[in-house]
C-alpha cells in the first residue's frame, strides 16, 4: 500500500512528532510505501494564491515544485494519515493550507451536478486522523460540538472520495504521564496497522 502521513506541528520533539514517527515506523515495518511529510519542517507554504483559485488540475500553482509533488503523490495514495493538535477547533494553518492547495479541483475532486455535489477523485478509500488535545472530551462535545470531527469526517475527506474516516484523540496531553503517552503511541501504531486490514 501507498500511504501518505502528514504532520502539522511546528515544535520539534512535540508529542505530535512522536505519534508521527511511530506511525511512519509501523507502516514501513508492515511493508507499506510511506510518503512522510513534516509540513512545518519542509516549509510548506499554506497560502493559496489567486492563480491557484483560477486554474484547475495538477498544473494549477505554476512552478511550485513542492505543490506539484504533493498533488502528484496524493493522487496515487491508498490511504492518508493526518497527525495534528486541536488548535481553536481547527488544524494548524499549515495543514489547512495544505488541504486548500493540494486537495484542489481537478486533483482531488470535481463538481458534478449543478447543485455543486462533488465527485471525489482520490484513490484513497481510508483516512486516519490522530489529534492531540487539552480539552476534555465532554467539554469538547457539549460546548464546541467537536469541530475537528465535522471538518475531517463531514467536510473534507468525503468531498474528495474518502469513505472510511477514522479519528482518534489523545487527551489531555499537557498533564499526561510518560506511561499514558507510551500507551497512546502503541494505540497510534495499532490504528495505523488497521488501515491495512
Amino acid at each position: 500500500m501507498r500511504i501518505g502521513v502528514y504532520l502539522a506541528h511546528p515544535q520539534p520533539g512535540s508529542f505530535n512528532h512522536a505519534v508521527f514517527d511511530a506511525v511512519v515506523e509501523e507502516l514501513r515495518g508492515q511493508g507499506c510505501r510511506v510518503f512522510a511529510h513534516d509540513l512545518c519542517a519542509e516549509g510548506f507554504v499554506p497560502l493559496l494564491s489567486a492563480d491557484e483559485t483560477r486554474t484547475v488540475g495538477a498544473s494549477a500553482g505554476g512552478h511550485d515544485s513542492q505543490l506539484s509533488l504533493h498533488r502528484s503523490e496524493v493522487a496515487t495514495l491508498d490511504a492518508l494519515v493526518f497527525v495534528h493538535p486541536n488548535w481553536w477547533g481547527m488544524p494548524p494553518a499549515v495543514l489547512t493550507g495544505w488541504v486548500q492547495r493540494v486537495l484542489a479541483p481537478g486533483v482531488a475532486y470535481k463538481l458534478g451536478a449543478a447543485e455543486g455535489e462533488p465527485v471525489g477523485l482520490l484513490k484513497a478509500g481510508r483516512a486516519l486522523v490522530l489529534n492531540t488535545s487539552d480539552t476534555p472530551a465532554n467539554r469538547e462535545e457539549s460546548e464546541f460540538g467537536d469541530p475537528l470531527e465535522r471538518i475531517w469526517a463531514a467536510c473534507v475527506l468525503p468531498y474528495v472520495g474518502v469513505t472510511d474516516v477514522r479519528r482518534i484523540v489523545f487527551r489531555t496531553v499537557t498533564d499526561s504521564t510518560d506511561r499514558t503517552r507510551s500507551a497512546w503511541l502503541h494505540q497510534a501504531r495499532q490504528e495505523a496497522a488497521a488501515l491495512l486490514a
